[in-house]
C-alpha cells in the first residue's frame, strides 16, 4: 500500500499533471471570498517576549560601510541553531517595505518555458512542500572593520541567521512550466520599488532552490519578504530575493545593477569579482566573546559554524591565539547549509588568552585566517576591510580583568 502511494505521487508530478492541477486551483481560488482585513494582533493573541529580555537586533555603527536598513542578530544571546523570526537579521537595498496582499500577488513562470505560467498564493500552498533548515549570511557579513564600535559579535558577524523555511522546491515550479532547450540562467525579481533582480545558473535552481512563504512555521514576514522569498542554501544571501513575483528562465545572466555593480568587489588589479555564489566554511565564538565579561573558572565555550559546502565536519577551538587547537563538541543535528552549535569546556586562569575557532566542511575545505585569506586572493590583509565574502578566523582577546575585546579591531 505504501509503494503503491508513494509510485501515484511520482506520477502526479511528471508529465503534464501538475498543469490541470493549477487550473483547476485557479478556477476554485478565484471563486473564493476575500480574505477578511488585516487588522493588529495584541500582545496575548500573540506572545511576547518578557520585559526583562532585551534581546533585540541592533542597527551597526554611524560611519559603517553599510547602514541602511540593516538590523543585526543578537548572536551573543542566542541558543542552539535556530533563529527567532524576530530577529532575523535584515539587510535591504528599498527604501520602505511593501505591503502586499497575498490575495492578489502572482509569481509568474515565463521566457524560454514551454507554457508561461501565473500562480497564485493558494495554487503554490496547494502543490507538494518541503520544510528545511538553512542558514542566510549577507556577503557583507563579517568585514574585519578596525574601529572600537565593532566589538561585538552581533555587530561583526550579525548578518547571518538560519530559520526552518517552508515553500515549494523551485524545481516543481520550472518542471511544470517546461525549460527549453538552451536555457542556462534563471532571473529572479522582487516586488519592492526597484524591483530588485538576481541572475543565477539554472542547475542552482534545479536542485534546492526553495520558493518559501513560512518561516520557523509562521507566514514569512513583511521583512523577510511577505508573502513569498527564495531561498538558496548556502549561497550568499542577497541571490534570496524577497517579496518575489517574477521568475524568468534565459540563456545568459541579467547583469543587474544589484549582482554587477554594488555588490561587486573590485581588486587591486582593477579586476570586478562578479557572480561569487558560494560562501565559504566559517565559525565564531558567540560566548565568550566582544563586550562581555569573565570571571576565573570553569567556562563553556560555544558558538556557530556553517558553509556553503554543505555540511559543518568539525570545528577546532583555540585559547592561545591560534598556535594549539583541540576539537569542538558539535551539537546535533548537524544539517546541510544550516549552523551548526559547538561547545568546548575551557577553565580560565585568570591570564590573558585569545579565543577563536576555525571551521572545517565535508569537502575538507578549512576556514582561514585573514592573512592566509589575503594570500589566496593576491591581496593584503587590508583588502578585507571593505570587501565582501570574508570568512577569516575571528579572534577574541580576554584581558585579565575578565574583559572581552576584537583582536582585529
Amino acid at each position: 500500500m505504501g509503494s503503491h502511494s508513494h509510485s501515484g505521487r511520482r506520477q502526479f508530478l511528471t508529465g503534464g499533471a501538475l498543469a490541470g492541477f493549477v487550473m483547476g486551483a485557479i478556477r476554485s481560488v478565484r471563486g473564493q471570498t476575500a480574505a477578511p482585513e488585516a487588522r493588529p494582533k495584541d500582545n496575548l493573541a500573540y506572545g511576547q517576549t518578557s520585559r526583562f529580555d532585551n534581546t533585540i537586533r541592533r542597527a551597526p555603527p554611524r560611519g559603517s560601510a553599510i547602514t541602511d536598513t540593516a538590523l543585526m542578530t543578537p548572536l551573543q544571546d542566542l541558543d542552539g541553531i535556530i533563529t527567532p523570526s524576530g530577529l532575523h537579521f535584515l539587510m535591504d537595498h528599498v527604501n520602505g517595505i511593501p505591503e502586499i496582499d497575498p490575495q492578489t500577488h502572482r509569481l509568474l513562470m515565463h521566457g524560454m518555458v514551454d507554457r508561461p505560467l501565473s500562480f497564485t498564493m493558494d495554487e503554490i500552498k496547494r502543490l507538494p512542500s518541503v520544510s528545511r533548515v538553512y542558514f542566510l549570511e549577507c556577503n557583507a557579513n563579517s568585514r574585519p572593520l578596525r574601529d572600537e564600535s565593532k566589538d561585538s559579535v552581533q555587530m561583526v558577524h550579525g548578518r547571518t541567521s538560519c530559520s526552518e523555511w517552508t515553500g515549494v522546491l523551485l524545481s516543481v515550479l520550472l518542471k511544470e512550466c517546461g525549460v527549453q532547450r538552451g536555457a542556462s540562467w534563471i532571473v529572479a525579481e522582487g516586488s519592492e520599488s526597484n524591483k530588485y533582480t538576481m541572475s543565477m545558473p539554472l542547475a542552482k535552481a534545479m536542485d534546492d532552490i526553495l520558493v518559501a512563504y513560512a518561516q520557523n512555521g509562521e507566514p514569512v514576514r513583511p521583512q523577510q519578504g511577505y508573502p513569498l522569498r527564495l531561498v538558496v542554501p548556502g549561497w550568499e544571501a542577497i541571490r534570496s530575493v524577497k517579496w518575489l513575483s517574477r521568475v524568468k528562465v534565459a540563456d545568459q545572466p541579467q547583469m543587474a545593477w544589484h549582482e554587477t555593480g554594488n555588490n561587486a568587489d573590485t581588486r587591486p588589479d582593477g579586476k570586478g569579482l562578479w557572480f561569487r555564489f558560494e560562501l565559504g566554511p566559517k565559525s565564531v565564538i558567540t560566548r565568550p566573546s566582544g563586550g562581555q565579561r569573565l570571571l576565573p573558572g570553569f567556562c563553556e565555550i560555544t558558538g556557530l559554524a556553517w558553509t556553503g559546502g554543505n555540511i559543518v565536519r568539525k570545528v577546532d577551538v583555540s585559547t592561545d591565539g591560534g598556535r594549539t587547537y583541540k576539537e569542538a563538541e558539535l551539537q546535533q543535528p548537524v544539517l546541510r547549509h544550516a549552523h551548526t552549535r559547538f561547545r568546548f569546556p575551557w577553565k580560565w586562569n585568570g591570564e590573558e588568552a585569545v579565543l577563536q575557532s576555525r571551521c572545517t566542511d565535508e569537502r575538507g575545505e578549512v576556514q582561514p585566517t585573514i592573512a592566509e585569506a589575503a594570500k589566496n586572493l593576491g591581496v593584503t590583509p587590508e583588502y578585507f576591510y571593505d570587501a565582501d565574502h570574508f570568512n577569516g578566523i575571528q579572534p577574541w582577546k580576554v584581558s585579565r580583568d575578565g574583559s572581552v575585546h576584537n583582536a582585529l579591531a
